[in-house]
């Protein structure tokens, strides 16, 4: 596998383990009543969102920490849908 696409897997799996626990897991403030499927596809559009601004910002000097913002990019982009 290259690296492009060992990075594209794990920013999918970060996104739907992230929906996947939102809609679990969060029943009051993270709380959803969408599906499984629309709540792990959100998340992985938050999750590449974190991950490319972070890299685009040069936030995370530590290649392993741009995963960590891809994370906080889905958890924040499950919220703010959320809020919608």
């Amino acid at each position: 596998m290259t690296t492009a696409l060992q990075i594209i897997i794990i920013i999918t799996l970060i996104g739907i383990i992230a929906g996947l626990a939102v809609t679990r897991y969060g029943r009051g403030w993270f709380g959803t009543r969408a599906s499984s499927v629309t709540a792990a596809l959100v998340g992985i559009a938050g999750a590449f969102l974190g991950f490319h601004i972070g890299v685009a910002a040069g936030l995370t000097p530590v290649p392993v920490s741009d995963y960590l913002v891809a994370i906080v990019g889905a958890l924040v982009t499950l919220w703010a849908w959320r809020n919608r």
